[in-house]
């Protein structure tokens, strides 16, 4: 996120509402494979880094 400059606001339209974002990035909830996608098609971000969030 600091590398491309985008802030919690900005994650709304990948991961859901303000408050699932702040529930992910306090650890309280996982990424779920539909935000994993988002995150990789649109953010390009490598799956293998966020997989690791995922409880399967």
């Amino acid at each position: 996120m600091e590398q491309e400059g985008l802030t919690n606001e900005d994650m709304i339209q990948y991961l859901g509402s303000k408050s699932r974002v702040s529930e992910i990035f306090s650890r309280k909830r996982n990424l779920s494979l539909t935000m994993i996608r988002k995150l990789v098609e649109e953010l390009h971000i490598p799956a293998e880094a966020l997989l690791g969030a995922v409880v399967l």
